[in-house]
């Protein structure tokens, strides 16, 4: 039986005490099941926001990192009205011209690392020898089954959506944005075009920081959890 594919944190720094944290694996990826009839990303929105009504959560705060952030941006636009405050941290599916994210088929698994941070030791923790990486056969197996996901969530459109500028207009939540200054997977230079198209949003930029900001700036963790205190 493959094991639920969420993890439960209480009181985590920078959240208030008697918060829970419900982090919910992007189906298909990480430890969750196979699921091939996913195809781009509208699949997993509707099975996050079903996971939601089953969990029987009423207006829970919404985060989303990188992809998890495009994610999070369309079920807000599609259902902001059962969420309370929206973060998120460097999102993808934006697809700007002008500001374009990393081609990923063109980095090499040793030059990774220093697309996910400015601080290349911190993104080197999760691979291979790092504290936080899991045996190799295991993260081996993992990257493998990411690669096939994620060939049928970016098969439909690519890293993004070409509607998703126009839908962001419909999130109703108030929202931070959050990027590190030194992103090279995607450009710091997007959170401007984020804002603008979200009614009520703001915007947080970490200095000196890359992909992984929250890893490598406890602070940023520290100002979200503010923002979601509110």
């Amino acid at each position: 039986m493959a094991p639920p594919p969420w993890k439960v944190t209480n009181g985590q720094r920078g959240l208030p005490t008697a918060s829970v944290s419900i982090c919910p694996s992007i189906r298909v990826l990480a430890e969750s099941g196979e699921a091939p009839q996913f195809a781009g990303m509208q699949d997993p929105v509707v099975h996050n926001l079903r996971l939601i009504a089953a969990l029987g959560l009423e207006r829970p705060h919404l985060i989303g990192h990188s992809m998890g952030g495009w994610m999070a941006a369309e079920m807000a636009a599609v259902a902001g009205e059962r969420f309370d405050r929206l973060v998120l941290n460097a999102p993808a599916g934006l697809n700007h011209p002008d500001h374009p994210g990393a081609d990923l088929a063109a980095i090499g698994p040793e030059a990774l690392p220093g697309y996910l941070a400015y601080d290349v030791d911190v993104a080197l923790r999760y691979f291979p020898g790092g504290s936080d990486c899991p045996p190799l056969e295991n993260f081996l197996a993992l990257r493998e089954k990411e690669g096939r996901a994620l060939g049928n969530i970016l098969k439909v459109h690519g890293m993004g959506h070409p509607n998703l500028g126009r839908w962001l207009s419909r999130i109703p939540n108030e929202t931070l944005i959050v990027w590190g200054d030194k992103d090279r997977m995607l450009p710091a230079s997007q959170a401007s075009i984020w804002a603008e198209r979200i009614l009520a949003a703001r915007t947080l930029i970490i200095a000196d920081a890359g992909h992984f900001a929250m890893q490598e700036e406890p602070q940023a963790t520290v100002a979200i959890g503010d923002f979601l205190a509110g």
